[in-house]
């Protein structure tokens, strides 16, 4: 009895002395690590993200040590094994993603993306994401196909797959062509730096910013909250717009189309004013011009420059209120007017018609403006419809009533001479 209870007391000791060991090394093992590091803050607050797989490894490593040198030639020992193999297999995986992210937070501490030129960051951030995405997806797939192999079964299917892995790439090739060329895109999109993470870009004809890229698709926030899901081809295939590709700053346009008589030089006087009073300007370009000048108005084009595309935006919607404005409260005559004129002579009267035959003055022409009250009625023969025969004048009549007889005695006279 005492043999039997010595016979499992031991492994049962030996498994608790080497979880408690492997507890003590992850704490002494972190402590050790961020003392060193003491001088970097970013490390602090991500090292606990590794402190469970740290932890889960070394207890795993320490239970198996201990279970092969106190329970080796026991019954069970194969299958207990085998289970504390796969999940060894799986801890290391999770303490590899975990280191890789702890790598990824202190390189992007070095550079923040909260300066104003922080295209360096913003590019580095994208190609670490896009990295760090593609590392974890292989040591997943490895970590899965290390379990299964542990399997004598999944062995021998193994080496039969690998017999025809010409045959099972080639359907599988085919399968998952698209994913694989939207993969391919989005780790091109990461290493040409086409764009990057926060650059403003213009997409389907909307104005937005890239939130998020990942191996297959793009995620662009546009100016409404609202986001549009863009496979990672789209970026590669389709031309697009992206205002932050070398620099944050960028400059744009304000366009007013004004009566000739608007007061260009107030106007770049007001201009001034309006830039030197604002934060928005980065004094880069600021200025007035007139661009064109057809259709009966002056088109005046004012350039100012920003620092980023939003502060931009908010710029260009201050100096156009700020000219309309100006122009409707103080140069009114500047706004846009339609102009019709008349014809008049050399000394300012308006032209007399007369008759070509007689040389008599005539009346002048009635205006198309009165009201229809104050025109005489017209003579529904003046149009000379249903003419060129009696029975003609007939049917006008009937359609019309009696009209001028002088006139339907012509009509007659017409048609019986032809």
């Amino acid at each position: 009895m005492m043999e039997d209870l010595l016979q499992y007391a031991v492994p049962v000791l030996s498994v608790i002395l080497a979880v408690a060991a492997g507890l003590v090394l992850s704490w002494a093992l972190r402590k050790i690590i961020l003392r060193v590091n003491r001088s970097r803050p970013e490390l602090q607050a991500t090292s606990r993200i590794a402190r469970r797989p740290l932890q889960l490894v070394l207890c795993l490593a320490g239970v198996r040590i201990a279970v092969g040198a106190t329970a080796a030639s026991e019954p069970w020992h194969g299958a207990v094994d085998h289970v504390l193999l796969i999940a060894l297999i799986g801890s290391f995986a999770w303490l590899t993603i975990a280191a890789l992210l702890i790598v990824e937070s202190i390189i992007l501490g070095r550079h923040s993306a909260e300066a104003v030129d922080n295209r360096r960051a913003r590019r580095l951030q994208t190609q670490l994401i896009l990295a760090r995405r593609i590392v974890v997806a292989l040591v997943v797939v490895l970590a899965i196909g290390s379990a299964m192999l542990t399997f004598p079964a999944i062995q021998a299917l193994g080496a039969g797959i690998l017999a025809s892995a010409g045959l099972i790439s080639v359907v599988a090739g085919l399968a998952v062509q698209t994913s694989l060329v939207n993969v391919f895109a989005g780790m091109q999109l990461a290493f040409t730096d086409a764009i990057r993470v926060d650059d403003v870009v213009v997409v389907e004809e909307k104005w937005g910013r890239i939130e998020e890229i990942t191996l297959t698709y793009v995620v662009v926030q546009v100016w409404d909250e609202r986001r549009l899901i863009l496979p990672s081809t789209y970026f590669t295939t389709t031309p697009f717009e992206n205002w932050t590709r070398r620099q944050s700053e960028i400059m744009g346009t304000v366009e007013l189309d004004l009566d000739w008589r608007a007061p260009i030089e107030d106007m770049r006087t007001e201009l001034r004013r309006v830039l030197a009073g604002t934060d928005l300007w980065d004094h880069r370009a600021g200025v007035l011009q007139i661009t064109d000048a057809t259709a009966g108005v002056v088109r005046i084009r004012i350039l100012v420059s920003a620092a980023d595309s939003a502060a931009l935006f908010d710029l260009r919607c201050l100096v156009r209120e700020a000219m309309v404005l100006f122009l409707r409260d103080g140069y009114q005559q500047g706004l846009p007017h339609q102009r019709w004129e008349q014809a008049a002579s050399d000394d300012g009267t308006p032209f007399q018609r007369t008759d070509p035959t007689s040389g008599s003055p005539l009346p002048p022409l009635p205006d198309s403006t009165s009201s229809s009250a104050s025109r005489p009625a017209s003579d529904p023969h003046d149009s000379a419809l249903f003419t060129g025969s009696i029975e003609a004048v007939e049917r006008s009549r009937a359609f019309s009533g009696p009209g001028n007889d002088a006139f339907e005695e012509r009509e007659k006279n017409i048609a019986s001479q032809g």
